[in-house]
């Protein structure tokens, strides 16, 4: 795991994004195609946003997503289906996506999502860290040991008060309380893995998941682990690190 530190959000998002158009760039001349993984959230803005405007060729990347609200509708504004359309999948033409549709039985949601993924190794996957240092939805203490790419989750009250205070819900009643994450050991499977987290309000979780021992307490401190990893953060992140 490498740490790069930018003054600004927007910074910290087009670097991430640079890199990881050359990491898609390198996927599709090496094999003919790419698989990419996706994070949604306010920590993505920044590099989703520069990240449509590279010269990429995506008719011939394949998308996945990280998680996604139980029994959320995807007309909600909280929906990570919905954000994806907006922001991303209707300005790019990829050639096929893979989203997590959390209106349907999610066992079989898992099931079928399961099945493809491991069909797709991963290139490229973009993630954040949240307050609580959850990796994807896999909150404190987060499953170190499935095997299943694609589990059921129970979102803690930290996660909630989260996802409210962002603006996505109006009450932390309103945010659900189980969602569809892709599992910790899924995730690193990744051949890269691109985190990308501004904002002071983080600065605690990058503490505790940056420095502290590998620990499914601190869940996004198994990046520690992944040789290719690379952690984008600002300033305002990055402020409590003991070393920058």
């Amino acid at each position: 795991m490498k740490i790069e530190i930018y003054n600004t959000a927007h910074e910290l998002g087009e670097a991430a994004a640079k890199h990881t158009t050359q990491l898609l760039r390198e996927a599709i001349e090496t094999k003919g195609t790419a698989n990419l993984i996706l994070a949604t959230g306010t920590s993505q803005f920044e590099t989703l946003h520069q990240l449509i405007n590279e010269d990429i060729d995506w008719r011939k990347v394949t998308m996945f997503h990280l998680d996604e609200y139980i029994g959320l509708p995807v007309t909600h504004p909280a929906s990570f289906r919905k954000y994806l359309m907006e922001r991303f999948i209707s300005k790019v033409d990829l050639k096929e996506v893979y989203l997590i549709n959390g209106e349907v039985n999610p066992q079989q949601e898992c099931k079928r999502l399961s099945e493809i993924i491991i069909q797709h190794p991963i290139d490229v996957a973009l993630v954040g860290i949240g307050e609580n240092g959850h990796l994807a939805f896999n909150d404190p203490p987060a499953d170190f040991e499935t095997e299943e790419p694609y589990i059921v989750v129970e979102l803690d009250n930290a996660c909630r008060r989260q996802q409210m205070n962002e603006g996505w819900f109006n009450s932390i009643d309103d945010v659900p309380q189980r969602a569809i994450s892709m599992s910790i050991k899924q995730i690193t499977k990744s051949k890269n893995i691109i985190c990308s987290v501004p904002n002071k309000r983080k600065a605690t979780a990058i503490k505790n998941c940056l420095e502290n021992t590998v620990s499914n307490l601190y869940p996004a401190s198994i990046l520690q682990t992944h040789n290719n990893c690379i952690v984008y953060l600002d300033k305002d992140a990055a402020s409590l690190l003991s070393h920058q």
